[in-house]
């Protein structure tokens, strides 16, 4: 079967796809991925068909809109503010998931972000659309929508809430779904109305986001979805020199996250990392963090998987993307996250409340201080490591891939 996965957004909205194309591709299929150029490199070297999308999205967030974005955090203007910054692309994204699937796809499997978009272009060409979510969409009484960071209303107010963020995103893929729809020919249809029997497979594990009971049967929980291993990858000796130095490290890093500041960001980490009395290895990201030479207990490093990265490390503390936090949860890590925006506060309350953290310190309250302690209170509670390292026994035994196997088999018989 040949099968299209279409995705934009950062590096942790790409890399689970690589992996689970990867794994499409070893059970015979044929899989392309289509997403932003600046990844283009690690979708080739999964071994899958690359197709470009439109925007680099690092550059996106470093825009004036995506420092607004990030000044709103994660209250509902976060929200807002991603859709207004969405807006000025997404009749680009849909074009490109038309082009990408015009060499005949049998299966059009896609993100969150690009689901509503990828379903015109399925039903264009008249192949099946599985919407794969890397967090929990849907809305539910079991919590808030995860996307706004919102604490639970109860119930009735988080479905209640749910619809209507929902009803926001339909609105912000309506004008594009609707000029796709015409330009391929499809008679007009509502976003909501074309999602209503969509199967959704979420890439997280059921132990750490239970499903809701009040999810449609065609909603379900797969797994996560790992990124291949790169066999020709091997670590720095600089990297290995510092890890042999001393005691194992703390690791630091924000990922996708670009702020206006890395300078002041850095400095606060530095001083963090002497008054906690430990070693760090800073990862430089988006923002490009960067440590003054000189310094025998930091090290800067640049992309490094995180299968091999973070099991040696002491603990973590990291921006709590959907992405970074399965890693750190793979790995048997305890773990301080510094949520942002959007769903990171989501994630940061289910590490705490798997007990793999002692809880978030957000990034408008970090302060040297308050993250010395974060890390102090994480490396000198047992209960967090151990805690970490049975979830980590638990994801082991898992395999996310294997639902989407199977829902492809059927769809194939």
């Amino acid at each position: 079967m040949r099968i299209l996965i279409a995705t934009v957004g950062s590096r942790g909205d790409v890399t689970p796809f690589t992996g689970l194309g990867a794994r499409l591709a070893a059970a015979g299929h044929q899989v392309a991925l289509a997403t932003h150029t600046t990844f283009a490199d690690s979708v080739r070297a999964a071994g899958l068909e690359f197709h470009p999308l439109p925007v680099d999205p690092r550059a996106e967030l470093a825009s004036a809109g995506g420092q607004r974005l990030l000044r709103s955090g994660s209250s509902p203007f976060g929200f807002l503010q991603l859709s207004r910054l969405a807006r000025l692309f997404m009749p680009a994204v849909g074009a490109g998931i038309a082009a990408a699937a015009e060499p005949g796809a049998d299966l059009l499997l896609t993100s969150s972000s690009t689901a509503d978009l990828g379903q015109v272009v399925a039903e264009a060409a008249g192949v099946p659309n599985i919407a794969l979510h890397l967090q929990p969409l849907t809305p539910t009484r079991a919590f808030a929508p995860a996307i706004t960071g919102s604490r639970s209303l109860g119930g009735p107010g988080n479905l209640l809430a749910g619809h209507a963020v929902q009803a926001a995103v339909d609105r912000l893929f309506a004008p594009a779904a609707r000029d796709l729809r015409r330009r391929l020919g499809l008679p007009q249809r509502s976003v909501a109305r074309a999602r209503r029997n969509r199967t959704v497979l979420h890439g997280f594990s059921p132990r750490v986001v239970p499903r809701p009971a009040d999810w449609r049967p065609s909603h379900q929980i797969a797994g996560y979805w790992w990124p291949p291993t790169d066999p020709a990858w091997q670590p720095p000796d600089r990297l290995l020199d510092f890890l042999a130095a001393g005691p194992p490290p703390v690791y630091i890093g924000f990922g996708s996250l670009v702020v206006p500041d890395p300078e002041r960001l850095t400095a606060t980490v530095l001083a963090a990392v002497r008054a906690a009395r430990v070693r760090a290895v800073l990862q430089s990201g988006w923002s490009g963090l960067t440590a003054p030479d000189g310094d025998d207990d930091v090290l800067t490093i640049g992309d490094t998987p995180h299968d091999w990265l973070l099991p040696r490390m002491a603990a973590t503390v990291h921006h709590a993307g959907a992405g970074t936090t399965a890693a750190t949860l793979r790995a048997g890590t305890p773990t301080v996250p510094v949520p942002a925006q959007l769903d990171a506060p989501f994630w940061s309350a289910r590490l705490t409340r798997l007990g793999t953290s002692p809880g978030p310190v957000p990034l408008p309250d970090l302060t040297p201080a308050r993250l010395a302690d974060a890390i102090r209170r994480t490396l000198d509670t047992p209960h967090h490591r151990t805690r970490a390292q049975s979830v980590a026994a638990a994801l082991a035994a898992e395999d996310g891939a294997a639902q989407v196997l199977t829902t492809i088999a059927r769809l194939a018989g």
